[in-house]
């Protein structure tokens, strides 16, 4: 028995399991177990995340909060802990299949990299559909050449199996322009995509106020044009 308890002592929680495995590896109750942190003296956290969830399931997002907080043990910050946790998911996961028809297409779904003070590049991959496959930030901070690279880049295309790839990034200036730097860095990715046979749709530069498509502007073009 004192055996038994001490390797059961040291089973790693939910929180180590998920650092090793990746998000995706918890269960939904477990998810809510790490976002509330602990229980109450009256209920266990794993029976007050069942519950939870439940609750969730049941629920629409405009009765979500009031019906969380009827559970016993749940008050207004665990409620709004657990609303702005679905929120904050369903904001990020809401470009999913997306159909990009023009540059404008994208902007809603880039336009939180716009309030920010450092330049984020992203890239957009999308399927044969042009629907939007996923996000990725590919890096922070002043963009150049030499910071972009092709490798990166084209890296995140293929392990999505993406048919097509738009780029971004905002411009905490305010000056929703083209830098030469922005115009040498999609001449690079350019002629990469044609080697890769993956196409560059567009490059989309975005402030608070508006955006700069390379598309509808002229401005992709590879060396041999």
């Amino acid at each position: 028995m004192e055996n038994l308890l001490k390797i059961d002592l040291r089973q790693p929680d939910i929180r180590e399991k998920t650092l090793e495995h990746g998000l995706s590896f918890p269960v939904d109750e477990e998810l809510v177990m790490m976002i509330l942190g602990s229980g109450s003296r009256q209920i266990p956290i794993r029976t007050l995340a069942m519950q939870i969830v439940q609750v969730i399931n049941d629920s629409n997002q405009e009765n979500l909060v009031e019906n969380l907080m009827k559970i016993n043990g749940v008050g207004p910050g665990k409620a709004l802990a657990i609303a702005s946790a679905i929120e904050l998911g369903r904001r990020r996961s809401n470009h999913l299949k997306a159909p990009v028809r023009t540059p404008s297409d994208i902007v809603p779904f880039v336009r939180n990299y716009a309030v920010s003070n450092q330049e984020h590049f992203l890239v957009i991959t999308l399927n044969g559909g042009r629907e939007i496959i996923q996000i990725h930030v590919v890096s922070v901070g002043l963009m150049n050449k030499t910071l972009i690279h092709p490798r990166e880049i084209f890296a995140v295309a293929i392990k999505e199996n993406a048919s097509a790839i738009i780029i971004c990034h905002n411009h905490p200036s305010g000056i929703c322009l083209p830098s030469d730097e922005d115009i040498e860095a999609t001449e690079i990715l350019l002629n990469a995509s044609e080697i890769m046979g993956i196409a560059l749709l567009d490059h989309v530069i975005v402030d608070r106020e508006t955006y700069f498509s390379f598309m509808e502007h002229h401005l992709l073009f590879s060396e041999g044009e």
